[in-house]
């Protein structure tokens, strides 16, 4: 049976079946293992290590405060998100379930748009990583690293995806391992295990106090917040290539909304109260707020470690991001909406075709950072408009599905429903207006409008050619 744009709930019932069907194909070799350490390590990315100075710039030790509310908005998209996953385990995720319980337009909207975020984010990432690399390197330009490993990542990706699995496994335990250490080390330093105690000073005896820039800083700080938990939703997409997705996504779940929460509140706190927020914050992000805390703690070659595990988190970021990117594109094509050939897979079950031609956009993202000393801040704004429309989206397909499904039959719920999806959007479409007010964040809308109206366009010539 072949599914498309004109099938989608039907006499108030969902074909669930064509829903997997047009999607069939890829190889289910993610085990559960895999899947709750891609989830962890998903969120956990140049975000946290990088953009938090930017955050701790914005909102001074307050950023604990502004993580905290971006944690909330990422868990209550990521709970609806994985109630429908668990459903109708596709690789179009949550393009296939706006096109299914909203509209077409929706559905191609929103993969469009999802796609454009993740190759500009593999761009930020791209440069992020190269940037990394001048710790050791100085001598070497910023883009010949990040062409390099935009490469390699691009290579594994277009093989099996058990390849996928593997690599981003173990770039979530460095990362994971990492953080829990830097929460330990950085604990001692604190309360005085073994050394002078470093305190909680730098919280609120510094000018300013805790809160150096008001309400305003902190709401500032939740735009970076939300941009440090992009890809967290990577643990839908993924369902349609678990062996187990009903037993391996409610696992995931449980692991990384509270291991999200500590860690990143955690590691904030760690930051702001061992080095003063002024001289970690930056509105130009040269060197991660992370390296700058283990350089001030004397331990040999621990700026050096943590600058690995930071490159680590960046590389794993970029392998997450050229996934996910493929998987839409694959999901596209499938739906009709993009050409066939993106469709195709491999005999290892990959889809080759879309890995490469995401992977290819990775050249064009990364060559801002030639342009620009601000790079990593102009793909952050690009990317961060086209994330907020898709989380947005995503939060309404919610509710049209449980208008669908009772909460009795749902393997996984979202608790308190409909309250945590209604907050959860009013903050969301605040960060958006904020954004277009506020100067450093504007050039988002600039870019991120036009898009957006493009695709609805581009959408509105596909549908003209397929009901003449």
């Amino acid at each position: 049976m072949r599914w498309g744009s004109d099938s989608r709930v039907r006499g108030g019932a969902v074909d669930e079946d064509a829903i997997i069907e047009r999607e069939a194909g890829l190889s289910k070799a993610l085990t559960r293992r895999q899947i709750t350490m891609i989830g962890l390590g998903s969120a956990i990315g140049t975000g946290l290590f990088m953009g938090s100075g930017i955050a701790i710039g914005y909102a001074g030790p307050a950023v604990i405060v502004s993580y905290a509310i971006a944690a909330f908005i990422a868990v209550v998209m990521v709970l609806s998100l994985s109630e429908m996953a668990v459903m109708h385990p596709a690789a179009g995720s949550f393009g296939v379930y706006a096109e299914t319980y909203l509209n077409p337009w929706a559905g191609f909207t929103v993969r469009y748009m999802y796609w454009f975020a993740q190759v500009i984010a593999i761009g930020g990432e791209a440069v992020a990583a190269g940037t990394y690399m001048t710790y050791w390197y100085p001598g070497v330009q910023v883009w010949i690293w990040s062409l390099a490993f935009a490469v390699i990542l691009v290579f594994v990706n277009s093989r099996s995806v058990k390849n996928f699995g593997t690599f981003e496994y173990w770039f979530a335990f460095i990362k994971v391992t990492a953080i829990v250490g830097f929460i330990v080390l950085g604990g001692a330093a604190i309360f005085g295990v073994g050394q002078p105690a470093v305190g909680f000073h730098n919280l609120t005896g510094l000018p300013g106090g805790f809160m150096p820039h008001g309400p305003r800083g902190v709401w500032m700080g939740v735009i970076m917040g939300i941009f440090s938990f992009a890809g967290i939703e990577l643990i839908a997409v993924a369902a349609a290539e678990a062996k187990d997705p009903k037993g391996a996504i409610p696992a995931a779940l449980r692991s990384m909304a509270l291991r999200l929460g500590l860690f990143y509140l955690l590691a904030l706190t760690v930051v702001v109260s061992f080095v003063p927020w002024m001289d970690t914050g930056a509105k130009v992000v040269a060197q991660s707020p992370f390296v700058r805390v283990f350089a001030h703690t004397g331990v040999p070659y621990a700026a050096g470690i943590m600058n690995f595990v930071v490159l680590s988190a960046a590389l794993s970021s970029m392998n997450a991001n050229v996934y996910m990117a493929a998987r839409m594109l694959f999901s596209l094509s499938r739906g009709t909406y993009a050409p066939k050939l993106l469709g195709k897979l491999s005999p290892a079950g990959a889809p080759t075709a879309a890995v490469v031609t995401s992977g290819g956009f990775i050249v064009l993202a990364a060559a801002v950072s030639m342009l620009t000393p601000l790079a990593y801040n102009y793909l952050f704004g690009v990317a961060l408009f086209a994330l907020i429309f898709v989380w947005m989206v995503i939060l309404v397909s919610h509710f049209a599905f449980r208008r669908h499904h009772g909460a009795a039959e749902l393997p996984v719920r979202m608790p308190f429903f409909p309250a945590p999806q209604i907050v959860g959007l009013v903050l969301l479409a605040g960060i958006l207006v904020t954004m277009g007010l506020d100067p450093d964040f504007r050039l988002s809308w600039i870019v991120g409008v036009p898009v957006l109206a493009l695709t609805s366009a581009a959408y509105l010539l596909w549908k003209r050619r397929h009901t003449q």
